[in-house]
This record gives C-alpha cells, sequence and structure tokens, in this order.
C-alpha cells in the first residue's frame, strides 16, 4: 500500500467531517475551532498514532497543516481530549459511511454485489507495549493485567475498506454480533457473499443473511462432541462446504495486518467509552487512508 502524505490525509480528512458534522454544537460555542476540524486532527491523531500533547506539538511545528485544516491557531490537547469525551460514536459511524460512499462510488443497478468477511481483532487498551509485557514473565514477575479488547469489523474483500465496525470489551460472544455489522455495512453497500469463520456460526446467522440480506454466507459449522447433531441449514453447509470460496476470508487478516503495521494496534484510554471511540477513529482513518 503507498504512502499517504500528512496534508493529503488531512484535507481528506475535513470534507468528509464537513460532510457529517455541523460547524458548532450550539450556538454559544467559542467559534475558536469547528467541530470537523477538531474531528480532523482526531483522525490524524489515529493515523500517526500520536497522543493529544503530541498532536498539539505537531500542529504547531507545521504551519502548512494548519492551512490545510483550516486553523488560526493551534488547539490546546485538553481542547481535543473533551471534544472526544462528548463527540459519541454516532458521527464516527457517519463518517465511516460517507468513506464508504466516496470509495465505492455510485450504487448502478446489475452491479456485482460486494463480497465482504466478517472477523474481530484485539486491540491493546493502553500505551505499554507488549515487549515489556512478554519481559516480565520470564522473571517470574506478576503480568499487567490486560483488558482483552475486540475491534469488530466489516471489511469488503474485493476492495479493502471497512464497511461497518463494533468495539467493545472481550471477551464476548463473537457470533452474537453479527446482526449488528451486517446491516450497517448493508446500508450503503449491496451485500452477496459474507465470510465468517467458525465463532459466527449459529442457526440464527444463516437464517438471518439469507432472509434479510438474501445474500450467499459461507460459515463452517463449530466443531464439537461426536453426540452432537448439526441440523437445518448448518447440516447443509457441512455437507457441501465450498472451501474454495471460503479461501477469501483470509483476506480479512491482511486488512487487520495493514491497520496495525500502517496505523496503530492500541485503543489508548482511561476510560471505557474513549477506548471505544478511539478504536472506531482507527478504522475512519483507515478508510481515509484508502481514500
Amino acid at each position: 500500500m503507498a504512502e499517504v502524505g500528512l496534508l493529503s490525509f488531512a484535507r481528506v480528512a475535513v470534507e468528509v467531517a464537513r460532510a457529517v458534522l455541523p460547524p458548532y454544537r450550539t450556538r454559544f460555542s467559542k467559534h475558536q475551532f469547528t467541530q470537523p476540524q477538531l474531528l480532523a486532527v482526531l483522525c490524524l491523531l489515529r493515523y500517526e498514532d500520536w497522543t493529544f500533547r503530541e498532536a498539539e506539538v505537531r500542529l504547531s511545528e507545521h504551519r502548512e497543516l494548519r492551512r490545510v485544516l483550516g486553523l488560526a491557531s493551534v488547539p490546546d490537547y485538553t481542547t481535543l481530549y473533551r471534544f472526544l469525551k462528548r463527540l459519541g460514536d454516532a458521527p464516527i459511524h457517519h463518517a465511516l459511511g460517507a468513506t464508504v460512499r466516496r470509495l465505492r462510488g455510485p450504487q448502478r443497478t446489475g452491479r456485482k454485489r460486494a463480497r465482504v468477511a466478517v472477523d474481530a481483532t484485539g486491540l491493546a487498551p493502553g500505551a505499554v507495549r507488549t515487549f515489556f509485557v512478554r519481559r516480565m514473565h520470564p522473571h517470574g514477575q506478576k503480568l499487567l493485567p490486560w483488558r482483552h479488547w475486540l475491534k469488530w469489523v466489516v471489511v469488503d474483500l474485493d476492495r479493502p475498506i471497512v464497511l461497518s465496525q463494533l468495539a467493545r470489551r472481550g471477551p464476548w460472544n463473537d457470533g452474537a454480533n453479527l446482526p449488528a455489522v451486517v446491516p450497517a455495512a448493508a446500508q450503503d453497500t449491496r451485500i452477496g457473499l459474507v465470510l465468517a469463520d467458525a465463532e459466527f456460526d449459529s442457526e440464527r446467522n444463516h437464517t438471518y443473511i439469507r432472509r434479510e440480506l438474501r445474500a450467499q454466507r459461507v460459515i463452517p459449522a463449530q466443531r464439537g462432541k461426536k453426540t452432537w447433531r448439526v441440523h437445518g441449514v448448518r447440516a447443509e453447509m457441512r455437507r457441501a462446504f465450498p472451501q474454495r470460496l471460503y479461501r477469501r476470508r483470509a483476506l480479512v487478516e491482511s486488512v487487520f495486518s495493514a491497520v496495525q503495521r500502517k496505523l496503530s494496534a492500541r485503543a489508548p484510554g482511561r476510560t471505557l467509552p474513549l477506548q471505544v471511540r478511539q478504536a472506531l477513529l482507527l478504522g475512519l482513518a483507515f478508510n481515509l487512508y484508502r481514500l
């Protein structure tokens, strides 16, 4: 994947943010910074894996970046933190949908339906690197109390982009989240094939994809005891499993690798809502990177 400069990324981020956010939250705002400007700065923060203080320093040093963002002055790091705290998840989802519509272009009748994959990847909830966590174990020291995170995504395999996402603390029932993320992806993309691993195997998920989305699904049946008997749609899938078609599901792991290599593998924050928004901003930053 080609590298994208800060100015190009910031220019696209501002355009997308202006399409989904009003300039000011209320008429009593200070009118010093607009909401699209602050959202674009937060996307830059995730794109470069900056902290709030680092974002303030980088903006103060980069005149061209401030010009592209339309900033007359540099926002304080506390301004960015408070904006993220009150932003909410809905504007991020709207911005993600705007990037999907830009990347896929206008939907034409008879156009080939998208092939998507549903999967999850773990994100570190703090700034401590995993190297130091592994280093403590051989010496008999107590491991750090990690809280496992899962970033749920639906990825378009034909053009690797994030179609929808859901971030929450793990461990969690994987299959229960498929009816939540797939419909959000279907709002902007006509889905023809859903690929998922055995974690999402359930009669409910098979039936939902077939009846509600009218799409083909490839989900291998979970392995269990020899006494288990699989019925209905899951039994049909086990008898004639399309192994060749299922191989494309591995492409979602390439997207996860690209996100963690190019952007970040962390969702830092002191509270649960902030960590959720940091994870959602990571998916939005990846789509902006693809633009």
